[in-house]
């Protein structure tokens, strides 16, 4: 029931909590993306003759949770594409790590490189040809006897960034095989997830602020309660 996802809704906007395993558009699988099921969703709900406009802001990787932006106007899509890559919009994510990064706080500045063969990234210390400079900053939030809670704001957009960035500094996360953990979740999910995004209204000029729990699991269930202490 995509009703039960959907965090924040106006004329202009739609956001929406992904679970793990969902893709934002449509890819080689086959799998209904996440897109058209909140198209859909328009269309019933306010009896949409055809298809509903919809476009899709940004995205997240398919074993990553959280906060997904939409845009029910080509207006609203065209001023808020503007402010993500003006970097007006303020992303917060909580990622679960098994090792502590060496201090509890820090800004991270890698180089990242794409492979579109494998689908992964790899950080460079320093600038090479074809890297995008990737730049984040975290802070510890809470320790458990195995795991770490970790807060991410990344200050850019780069290809699978928190999962690779985390990984370059010994710390990769829970579940995320393809960048150096253990073994993988067994519904394939990682421990990554979109919490918040922070904006000013592309079209109110309103202040917004979206934010979306964890999955229902027991290690975020275990996190969730302890931060919230």
């Amino acid at each position: 029931m995509i009703e039960t996802q959907i965090l924040y809704e106006d004329n202009h906007l739609i956001a929406v909590n992904k679970r793990p395993s969902e893709i934002v558009q449509g890819d080689k699988t086959g799998d209904t993306p996440l897109s058209e099921k909140v198209k859909e969703y328009i269309r019933k709900k306010y009896n949409k003759p055809g298809e509903a406009y919809l476009g899709v802001v940004h995205r997240i990787d398919r074993p990553v949770s959280g906060v997904v932006i939409f845009a029910r106007t080509s207006k609203a899509l065209a001023r808020i594409n503007e402010m993500f890559r003006d970097k007006e919009v303020k992303k917060t994510y909580w990622a679960v790590v098994k090792n502590k990064p060496a201090q509890e706080s820090g800004h991270l500045v890698h180089y990242l490189k794409k492979n579109e063969q494998k689908n992964m990234s790899r950080a460079y210390e320093k600038e090479v040809e074809g890297a995008l400079k990737s730049e984040l900053d975290y802070k510890v939030l809470f320790s458990s006897d195995n795991y770490h809670l970790l807060e991410i704001n990344p200050q850019t957009g780069r290809h699978h960034q928190i999962r690779v960035q985390l990984s370059a500094i010994g710390c990769p996360i829970k579940g995320d095989v393809k960048y150096g953990f253990r073994r993988g979740n067994e519904d394939a999910s990682v421990h990554l997830h979109a919490l918040k995004a922070e904006f000013i209204h592309p079209v109110s000029k309103l202040p917004v602020r979206i934010e979306a729990g964890p999955p229902n699991e027991a290690l975020w269930n275990y996190f969730m309660k302890n931060v919230k202490e």
